[in-house]
């Protein structure tokens, strides 16, 4: 093998619209929690991320949560954004870019979160917490109020809960539907 392709569904352009500009923190929110309600809609984990241009509101890449339908552990929303968003961009690093910010539907994981430091993210915002995944049969890892801690000493700014409720809704939606729970 040469190569992994990572193929984003074919729903997600018609999804955006066309949508560029987001204004404030909710906006962007409702954009991650609604990437994840249609990736459910499609088949896909309960998960979505987004990582925007801080300078102007621009959504710079979407990510949802692709793990089951490309067979692949890593394809968490987070590291689809990421990606993606490093692509576009053509750089390992999104700080050699400007000044950049990941929402998320969810808090990350321990992979996640360890994309989040190498990534050049300035700032991450979390709707639900890793204790509404963990009620549904979702193991986060080994994440402790020290690795938020560890960002924030190297200068990443995160935002806890925020829009918790419309994120942990997703969450039950997707366990309400008989969701498949593929690591626990």
């Amino acid at each position: 093998m040469k190569s992994v392709e990572i193929t984003l569904p074919e729903w997600l352009p018609g999804f955006l619209d066309g949508r560029t500009l987001f204004n404030d923190d909710t906006s962007k929110m409702e954009l991650a929690v609604a990437l994840a309600r249609r990736n459910i809609a499609e088949g896909g984990g309960p998960f979505g991320a987004a990582v925007f241009d801080r300078a102007d509101g621009r959504l710079v890449s979407a990510g949802m949560n692709l793990v089951v339908p490309a067979n692949n552990s890593a394809l968490h929303a987070e590291m689809v954004a990421i990606v993606f968003a490093e692509k576009l961009l053509k750089s390992y690093s999104l700080a050699t870019k400007g000044r950049f910010e990941l929402f998320t539907s969810c808090a990350p994981c321990a992979m996640c979160l360890g994309a989040v430091l190498w990534s050049g993210v300035e700032r991450l915002v979390y709707a639900a917490k890793a204790d509404d995944a963990r009620a549904i049969g979702f193991d986060e890892g080994p994440v402790f109020d020290e690795s938020y801690n560890y960002l924030e000493e190297r200068g990443i700014e995160v935002v806890h809960g925020f829009m918790r409720k419309e994120g942990r809704a997703v969450l039950q939606a997707y366990l309400a539907g008989g969701g498949n729970i593929y690591n626990p």
